[in-house]
C-alpha cells in the first residue's frame, strides 16, 4: 500500500489551464472521492494520478516515488472505468486473469489470485460466462474482480457506478466500501454524485473549475462549508441562500426580518440554511409564501419564496405535511446552523 502526494498539479492544453495547483495528502490506506459538477476537472486530474494525461507542472508520487514520467504499467494503479472496459470475446475467468498473465504470473497463482477475488465479490457462479450473459452489476464486479487480482498499491475509479440505475447504485457502492475497508488499499474516487462521495469518502475533495475549494471530511464539509459553493454542493436538498444585509450585531433579510446574530462584518452578506435545519414555528423570522409540495413518504420538501422577496427556499419537513399553494407559513432555527458568506467572494463568514 502506499500514500499519494499531489503538489502543484497543473494540466493545460495548449493555453488553456483546466486544473490550478492542486495540493492534497492521501495517506495510506485512505478512501478519497474527488467530487464536482461536470467538467470541473475530476477525471483529468484521476486520469493525471494513473498515467493516462500528462502533468503540464506539479509533482505526483506514490509511495515515495515521483512518478510524473513512470508509465501507467509501472505506477502499480488499478484503474476502474465507467464503462467496465470487459473483454467481449473472454470469460470473466479470462478477463479477470488477462492482466496477471501479460506480466507472466505463474498459472497456479493466477487461478488462486481469480478464484479468491470471485469469492470476496460472489461471482464465482459466473466465471465461465461471457460479459454479455452478466446484468450491469455483475459486469461492474467483475471489473472490480480484475483490478482486486493484481494486488495493487492504489485503486483508481473513475465514476464506476454511472451506468447503473438508482437501487444498484446504492447496493453497489456500499459493497466498494466494504470491499476497500476489507482490502486496505488506498482509493481514490471519481464522482459527480455528492450523496455517493459523502457516504464513500474518508476525505472529500471539491472542484470546481479545476480548483479545489475543500479538501476535508464529508462532515467537516457539511458542517463548515468554506465556500457557498461547497455549501450548495454537498447537501440534499441543497442549502438555502438568502441575501441579507449585516449590521449592529443582527442580519436583515430582504423583506426586512431581523435575525440576531453576530457577524464580524458590515454590508451585504448570504445567508446560508440548510433545509433540514428549518423548523415551522409561527414566531419564526423566516416567512415563506407556499409554492409546491414534494410528499416523499418519511418527509415533505415544501418549494416556496422568501415573503416580499423573490429568494427560492426549500424546507425539509418529517412525516406528511398538507398546505396549500399561496399559504404563508414561518419557520425558525438554531442560531448554530446559521451559515454565513460574503456576498462577493462567496467564502465562508464566522459568526457568534
Amino acid at each position: 500500500m502506499a500514500s499519494i502526494t499531489l503538489k502543484e498539479l497543473v494540466k493545460a492544453y495548449g493555453d488553456t489551464e483546466v486544473l490550478h495547483h492542486i495540493d492534497g495528502q492521501i495517506e495510506d490506506g485512505e478512501f478519497i472521492v474527488i467530487v464536482g459538477p461536470s467538467g470541473c476537472g475530476k477525471s483529468t486530474l484521476l486520469r493525471m494520478v494513473a498515467g493516462l494525461e500528462t502533468v503540464t507542472s506539479g509533482e505526483i508520487s506514490i509511495g515515495d516515488k515521483r512518478v510524473n514520467d513512470l508509465e501507467p504499467a509501472d505506477r502499480d494503479i488499478a484503474m476502474v472505468f465507467q464503462n467496465y472496459a470487459l473483454y467481449p470475446h473472454m470469460s470473466v475467468r479470462q478477463n479477470m486473469a488477462y492482466g496477471l498473465k501479460i506480466r507472466r504470473i505463474s498459472k497456479d497463482e493466477i487461478n488462486r489470485r481469480v478464484e479468491e477475488a470471485a469469492d470476496i465479490l460472489e461471482i464465482r457462479p459466473y466465471l465461465d460466462r461471457k460479459p454479455r450473459q452478466l446484468s450491469g452489476g455483475q459486469r461492474q464486479r467483475v471489473a472490480m474482480g480484475r483490478a482486486i487480482v493484481r494486488d495493487p498499491q492504489v485503486f483508481l475509479f473513475d465514476e464506476p457506478l454511472s451506468n447503473l440505475d438508482a437501487k444498484l447504485r446504492v447496493q453497489m457502492r456500499l459493497e466498494i466500501r466494504k470491499l476497500q475497508q476489507r482490502l486496505g488499499v488506498t482509493s481514490i474516487y471519481v464522482t459527480h454524485d455528492q450523496v455517493e462521495a459523502m457516504t464513500l469518502g474518508d476525505r472529500l475533495m471539491v472542484l470546481n473549475g479545476g480548483y479545489v475549494e475543500q479538501f476535508g471530511t464529508p462532515i467537516e464539509l457539511y458542517d463548515r462549508p468554506q465556500t457557498v459553493f461547497v455549501a450548495g454542493f454537498i447537501g440534499s436538498p441543497a442549502m438555502n441562500f438568502l441575501n441579507a444585509t449585516a449590521q449592529s450585531g443582527s442580519l436583515t433579510l430582504g423583506n426586512g426580518a431581523a435575525i440576531d446574530v453576530t457577524a464580524p462584518v458590515s454590508g451585504q452578506v448570504t445567508l446560508g440554511l440548510r433545509p433540514e435545519h428549518l423548523v415551522a414555528d409561527e414566531a419564526g423570522p423566516i416567512k415563506v409564501r407556499v409554492e409546491l409540495l414534494e410528499q416523499l413518504g418519511a418527509n415533505t420538501l415544501l418549494h416556496g419564496l422568501l415573503e416580499g422577496t423573490d429568494d427560492q427556499i426549500v424546507i425539509s419537513l418529517p412525516g406528511h405535511v398538507t398546505s396549500s399553494p399561496g399559504t404563508a407559513m414561518s419557520f425558525g432555527f438554531e442560531p448554530r446552523n446559521i451559515h454565513l458568506f460574503d456576498a462577493e467572494k462567496g467564502t465562508r463568514i464566522e459568526v457568534t
